[in-house]
């Protein structure tokens, strides 16, 4: 059975804000071309750089810090360990200095107002976001390469695209919900378990589960940080933070000093249907403002939509007795799953579907995670992930003067909560008198998709962008 086999390392991915897209994908493609120069064994022969951006990277470039990103990745930084507090101070040095370290070790001049163009009217066909990076060596010769950043940080580069089908050969190979199904009935196996199996033709079970704690890790300090940062986001907008005053508020000066004794003095506070609700909203606030703010989150299954599942799972280990590594660990193998099967089968991009592909998907992966979690059978677990889509398809990305933050932060708050309704939905159902299933649901996301118009798939052309009285360039 021929299958494409993404790890829960490829959805979950550690990196800085405010885009996966637009931010994290250029900065690997960056990354990855400068892995093209070493190769080739011509980096020490660059003269020059030139990158191109087209379609929305250009559209939305400049709000979503594609430019940055891509100098930090031609720098060679990492985005899993560069310092994100030094970005705007490596930026200015670049700028004005007008040259660039490449891959830390061969300074070459470079402009980014001069060497970085946007090139707003121009898309190539094979995808949205699109970057082109043009070289001239010392010796006269020039040569180009054009990647693609799909969504959720996955880069393709172009006359490679069919490398994305990977050569680990998995004991339970799914494109499908219907093949996740045929698994679980066959085996017995939850969804989670399906996945550790997979998981574990790639790396030792024990390692596997070291690095999905690794990645709940950098969840739980993006969100306790979010939770105590005040003041504007950045970008001219300047949007309040709202995660520090809830956050304060809800609390009512119960003492806490960490992460753990802030889970507790919240556990403190009872369970008032009310308490709950502003605290999912808060955490999924938390995530998404330090998101906008260049800072470090984990792709869920992208930037734009890394509040969902965080709060949802913070919900579930306070409200929901799910505080156990083992517990924590099932429930982030099976929302990988579910994103693994919605970008097989439609997209988790939004220059592709629209926000559908973002905060859709990703309440659809916390809707399931939550549901097996909370005792529901596989069929269950996949009926939340129906659910939840269900009530996004059509969803659009219209961010405001192109930055991650209105309508992009509320928009995970409600994501969150509509995938805790519809874990609930699906626990009180049968499953086998659905009229939907998910992937019928995941075929008219992708036909949505398809008919949608690209001025509402992160190009800021239409809705909210242009509906509001702010400009790109007052930003």
């Amino acid at each position: 059975m021929s299958h494409e086999a993404i790890s829960i390392f490829d959805m979950f991915k550690i990196g800085v804000g405010p885009s996966s897209s637009h931010t994290l994908g250029p900065w690997k493609a960056a990354q990855q071309f400068l892995y093209s120069l070493e190769a080739k064994n011509i980096l020490q022969e660059v003269q020059s750089i030139e990158v191109l951006l087209y379609g929305s990277l250009a559209k939305t470039g400049v709000g979503h810090g594609t430019d940055i990103a891509v100098q930090l990745g031609l720098s060679g930084d990492d985005p899993i360990t560069f310092d994100v507090n030094n970005i705007t101070a490596k930026m200015n040095d670049i700028s004005s200095m007008k040259k660039l370290l490449l891959n830390g070790r061969h300074e070459i001049d470079f402009d980014p107002k001069e060497d970085i163009e946007f090139l707003f009217t121009d898309s190539l066909p094979f995808h949205p976001n699109a970057l082109t990076f043009l070289v001239n060596l010392h010796n006269g010769d020039g040569f180009a390469e054009t990647y693609y950043s799909v969504g959720g940080g996955f880069v393709v580069k172009e006359g490679a695209i069919n490398d994305s089908k990977t050569e680990v050969v998995l004991p339970f190979p799914i494109n499908s919900a219907e093949d996740l199904l045929h698994w679980c009935i066959r085996t017995g196996l939850n969804v989670s378990e399906v996945v550790m199996e997979n998981e574990n033709a790639w790396r030792p079970e024990a390692e596997t589960k070291k690095r999905v704690l690794a990645i709940w890790q950098v969840m739980k300090e993006c969100m306790y940080r979010g939770c105590h940062t005040q003041g504007n986001l950045p970008g001219g907008l300047f949007v309040k933070r709202r995660g520090f005053g809830l956050n304060k508020k809800l609390l009512q000066q119960r003492s806490y000093h960490d992460y753990d004794s802030w889970v507790n003095a919240i556990y403190q506070g009872g369970n008032d249907f009310k308490y709950i609700l502003d605290w999912v909203t808060c955490f999924a606030l938390a995530v998404n403002e330090e998101n906008a703010s260049f800072g470090r989150v984990v792709t869920a299954p992208t930037n734009g939509a890394a509040g969902v599942i965080p709060a949802v799972l913070q919900y579930y280990i306070i409200f929901c007795d799910g505080n156990t590594e083992e517990k924590i660990i099932r429930f982030l193998m099976t929302a990988s799953e579910m994103g693994c099967i919605f970008k097989k089968g439609a997209t988790i991009s939004a220059a592709m579907g629209g926000c559908q592909a973002e905060i859709g998907v990703s309440s659809a992966m916390a809707a399931a995670a939550l549901t097996e979690c909370l005792g529901g059978t596989q069929k269950q677990t996949l009926m939340a992930a129906e659910i939840a889509m269900e009530h996004h398809l059509g969803l659009t990305c219209d961010p405001i003067a192109g930055l991650v933050q209105i309508p992009c932060i509320e928009r995970n708050t409600m994501g969150a909560i509509k995938a805790i309704t519809a874990c609930q939905l699906a626990l009180q159902s049968t499953p086998d008198f659905a009229k939907v299933s998910l992937d019928a649901v995941i075929k008219t996301m992708w036909d949505t998709a398809l008919d949608m118009n690209s001025k509402y798939k992160e190009t800021s052309d239409g809705g909210l962008a242009i509906n509001i009285p702010i400009s790109l360039s007052e930003c």
